[in-house]
């Protein structure tokens, strides 16, 4: 492919064109930028039966209409993932399978236990994606320009370290008055350009933390 390999740790296959992830990629590259291209499906485990090393994955601006994380088994420092623009209409997260596991000979390790940053800005969810509580070390959240119509209460449920939660420009109606309530380090929800209509008053008290912004800007109060 026309990938460029800095020889050290960087792998840019931006602007290439290519319509997969190249079964070659190396697996020293700390950062991987696959932006830009015809990608249409990625398998994190997709022939690669060592770990990566990669902490900086981006596979924005590509055709992923559908992308599960529930085999990525082999991205233990993985810290961010751009899946900004695509088309992606269902993210699904879980937990390794126990045949992964076992043809690992180890313990079912947690997912993504290193992902700090999770981008999935200008797609097509309609939903916030269910067991991002798996993602135990996840600070920020970007789910802006989406389709997303209500926050129910389990959506964040068990996202302790989340600090940032971007929600803008989607068409949010609802959000159950608990859903952020146990995120106690969270510092940033931006909430401008919904569609919501009325005062928001338990939400409100609920996210009464010490230096929390809070965004309801360009609603239709």
């Amino acid at each position: 492919s026309d990938c460029r390999w800095d020889g050290e740790c960087s792998l840019n296959c931006s602007f290439t064109g290519i319509s997969a992830v190249p079964e070659d990629t190396s697996q020293t590259a700390v950062t991987a930028d696959f932006s830009y291209n015809n990608i249409k499906t990625f398998v994190c485990a997709d022939g690669r039966n060592e770990d990566w090393v990669v902490k900086h994955l981006n596979l924005s601006h590509n055709l992923i209409s559908e992308l599960s994380l529930t085999a990525c088994w082999n991205l233990p420092l993985l810290e961010t993932l751009d899946l900004s623009g695509n088309a992606i209409r269902t993210l699904t997260l879980g937990r390794p399978t126990p045949a992964r596991a076992s043809r690992r000979q180890g313990p079912v390790h947690r997912l993504l236990p290193a992902l700090k940053v999770l981008s999935a800005e200008r797609n097509n969810l309609s939903r916030v994606p269910r067991g991002l509580g798996l993602l135990q070390s996840l600070q920020t959240v970007h789910l802006s320009s989406n389709g997303i119509r209500q926050i129910d209460r389990e959506d964040f449920q068990s996202c302790s370290q989340l600090k940032d939660i971007a929600l803008q420009n989607n068409r949010i109606t609802k959000i159950h008055p608990d859903a952020f309530r146990d995120l106690s380090k969270l510092q940033v929800v931006d909430l401008r350009a919904n569609a919501l209509t009325a005062p928001l008053p338990q939400l409100l008290i609920s996210l009464s933390f010490f230096q929390l912004e809070v965004d309801l800007s360009n609603n239709a109060w």
